[in-house]
């Protein structure tokens, strides 16, 4: 049974993006996890196009969304200006925050405990 909020994972590196990815998914089988990473052309970077393709395809309409870098932060952004889904966005590092995130999805962990927890390791 799909959880009612899933993960989203951004990187420069579609070998960043795949691996926090499958690391994830080994602790939480029941969250709706997708990822992009790199440029369409596979170059190192990330793209408008592969960060919307990533959380469209998500199976749920709301999505906690983790970056590497600050172009990929401003694509999702970007993403969020125009998706019907609802994009929460923390500054955590990407695998801590991914994997905590949807390991309290899992245990169907309420949103503001979530919130909370993930302040706690943010990064300005």
């Amino acid at each position: 049974m799909t959880k009612p909020y899933g993960v989203v994972i951004i990187s420069h590196s579609k070998d960043v993006a795949k691996g926090v990815h499958d690391i994830i998914k080994e602790i939480a089988p029941d969250v709706s996890i997708t990822h992009a990473g790199g440029t369409e052309d596979g170059r190192i970077g990330t793209s408008f196009d592969t960060v919307n393709e990533a959380i469209e395809k998500n199976e749920v309409d709301k999505v906690y969304t983790f970056y590497d870098l600050g172009s990929a932060k401003m694509n999702i952004e970007t993403v969020e200006e125009i998706s019907e889904k609802e994009i929460i966005l923390f500054n955590a590092p990407i695998l801590e925050g991914a994997y905590a995130t949807a390991a309290q999805i899992q245990m169907d962990e309420k949103p503001e405990v979530i919130a909370a927890n993930l302040k706690t390791i943010e990064i300005k």
